[in-house]
This record gives C-alpha cells, structure tokens and sequence, in this order.
C-alpha cells in the first residue's frame, strides 16, 4: 500500500507543510516503545566515524586521514571530533556503536546498496517493499491507522509496503490564510467527508509541529530540524510507533577532510540532529530505540584526492534510552593488508541484519519467525544479536 497522499490543494489549504495522513490518531503500538531509523545515504566512513585507533596499522593505512584528536572510547575506538554528544551518550551508556558490520551486498554501487540496506533481502531488487514496514506489520493495529512516518515527501523503500504509513516534509510555500482554510473545509465537508478527515487530520497535525517544521534549514542543518519533528509526532501518546530520517552527503570522494571538510559537518549535524531529538522527546527517551546505519563502508585507505572510495564494512549507531551501551560491539577484522577484503575494504564481520532482528525482537517484540521470514527474507538461520538493549 502506498502512503496515503491528499491532493495539492488540500495540501496548500493545511499550510506550510506537505502532509500525507488522513487523521492524527495514531494506533498505539506495544506500549510506549519508539523506533528512529536515520538513514545516511553516500556511505558513511566507518574508520573516520569510528576510528580503531587501537589497530596498530591504523596510522599507516589511513595515511592523512588518521586522527590524532579522536575521543576516545576505549583503547580500541574513539569516535570523531565532531561528536561530542554522541560520546555523551556513550558514557551515559545510552550509545552502543557497531563497527565492521554490513548487509550481505558485496558490489560497490550506491543504488544497489541502498535498495538491499532498506529492502531487508539479501541481493538488490529482491522485493520491492522495506523491512521496517514488514516489521510494523507484526503489529497489530486498528484499520486505517499508521504506525511509521517518514520525514520526506515520499517514503523510503524501508516503509514502503503493504502496511499504511505517512509523510511529512517542510515546505517554503507561504501559509494560507485562515478563511482560505475555512472555505476549502466547508467545500470537502459538503462534497466529500472523506477528504474533509483527511484535511482536518493534516491542519491539526501541521499545527502540532507549528514553529518546529524548519522548512528553511538546507543541507546538513535540516536534520535537527527534522528530528525536532519526529521528536514532535513521536512523543504524542498516540503518535506513530517509527519514524525515519534520511541524510545525504556521505559519499566523500575528494576532500574529506579531519575536523574540518564536508564529513566533518555531517558529522557535526549528525551529533545535533541526535541530540536535539534526546532533547525534544523529554521523557520519552527513556522508551526510544535510535538506529542509524548506512549502505557501505568507505576504503580504508585514502585515494589521491584526499577522499575516500565507496568500500564494504561500515559503523552503525545504536542509540536511547532503552539502548545497553557504553561500550562497542565489534568482531575487529583488523587492517594489516592480509585482513582487508580484496586488500583495500575493512572486512565484515557482523551482519547488519542480525543487529536489526536483535533490535527489533527486543524492542517491538517481533517474533523470531517473522524476522526471519517477512523482514528479512530467507534469514532464518541467522540469529539475531542478544543483548543489545537493557533487560
């Protein structure tokens, strides 16, 4: 089922964001357990995020892409400069990095990586829906309510599926007035009651995150603006149950820099963004699981443009309040020539997929039997991670 959309109309009539629900009231799901899904679209640079700085060829490999002013975590690990509050997090023990991890994908190609990462399948075009709207399936629900919002216009593959979601997405077109309002209401509550829910859902959820949408931050600024959203729809008592997050920017081909450069403010908008949701969901925090994974991993060696080269093992975040971190989890291939794959990628050694059904079989409570063959096709063999959020 595609997400719910109201015409253009409808959506200029609700205001200055383009909405795609057809009413407010969202079905509760399992309690009060909430899911972040933040997708980092490019390929996020595992090493420079997560740097081994432990790895005794860690300095020759990265060449002048080795940190020197990383924050360490252990004396293995320390993550970027540019991500004070991500260690926050870690020391409170509310941060659980994962490093050297990947889905089952071995090519290099942004679209294909991509399609497998959101799929939940194991090879590119292996179905045409997400394994966050096959797992918000499992859930029961009330007909005609959504448990996932996507912040965009559209919904990634992730959430698209057979299980009704809804969009949100900021927009720089003026708000109308009032009594323009009024009349297109009056109008659908006379010719169409349905469109007339729908557009009453739309103006109440609009007013909901009024003064938060940030329709005018661009590039990496609108993640803390957009989390400031989710933030807003998630900690309502009947909001949705997931929201995903999508940022682009992390394919750093030339010029990636240390602590200045392009990945470093991503990196930076990143920290805020999370930051921002911890702040604006208040107490439930407490209750919230945040993922952020990306595609692929980058070279572990720099390439002649002082960037890096789309590679196969990455970082992922596991982060919140249910979240037993303060610590990395990690089976480190290491970075001697002989322990690359085809001696220029950091070797996988942990299935995304298993880290996903851990989270998802302790957070939500998806069942082992629907991990394994609705989310994730075909994996029934591989188990998920155990203990990966507090008991």
């Amino acid at each position: 089922m595609k997400p719910m959309q109201l015409s253009r109309r409808l959506l200029l009539a609700a205001g200055g964001a383009a909405l795609s629900f057809p009413a407010l009231s969202w079905a509760q799901a399992g309690g009060a357990k909430k899911l972040v899904l933040v997708v980092l679209r490019g390929g996020l640079d595992g090493l420079a995020a997560l740097a081994p700085i432990g790895d005794p060829d860690y300095t020759r490999v990265r060449g002048r892409l080795a940190q020197a002013d990383a924050l360490a975590l252990n004396g293995m690990f320390a993550l970027h400069p540019r991500l004070p509050k991500f260690n926050a997090l870690y020391q409170a023990g509310e941060l659980l990095p994962v490093h050297a991890c990947a889905t089952p994908y071995r090519e290099r190609s942004h679209f294909d990586a991509q399609n497998v990462l959101e799929s939940g399948a194991a090879q590119p075009f292996g179905r045409d829906s997400g394994w966050l709207n096959a797992a918000l399936g499992t859930l029961s629900t009330s007909a005609g309510r959504e448990r996932g919002l996507a912040l965009s216009a559209q919904a990634p593959l992730v959430l698209r599926g057979p299980n009704a979601v809804a969009t949100w997405s900021p927009s720089a077109l003026p708000a109308p007035a009032s009594d323009t309002i009024a009349r297109v209401m009056d109008l659908y509550e006379r010719s169409d009651p349905a469109l007339a829910t729908a557009l009453h859902g739309a103006i109440a959820a609009n007013s909901l995150v009024d003064g938060a949408d940030g329709a005018g931050a661009r590039g990496p600024r609108a993640v803390s603006a957009l989390a400031r959203v989710a933030a807003t729809f998630l900690r309502q008592t009947d909001g949705p149950t997931a929201a995903v997050v999508e940022m682009s920017g992390w394919d750093t081909h030339a010029n990636q820099g240390l602590e200045q450069g392009p990945l470093a403010r991503n990196l930076g908008a990143l920290d805020d963004g999370l930051d921002t949701l911890k702040t604006e969901l208040g107490p439930a925090w407490r209750d919230t699981l945040v993922v952020i994974i990306t595609e692929f991993g980058r070279t572990a060696a720099p390439n002649g443009a002082g960037g890096t080269d789309h590679g196969t093992a990455a970082a992922a975040f596991l982060a919140g309040g249910v979240v037993a971190g303060g610590r990395v989890l990690s089976d480190w291939p290491g970075l001697s020539a002989g322990a690359l794959l085809e001696r220029r990628d950091l070797r996988p050694t942990t299935d995304l997929r298993a880290v996903l059904k851990g989270a998802l079989a302790d957070h939500l409570r998806v069942s082992s039997a629907a991990l394994g063959r609705d989310v994730f096709p075909d994996s029934a063999a591989l188990a998920p991670i155990q203990g990966l959020l507090r008991a």
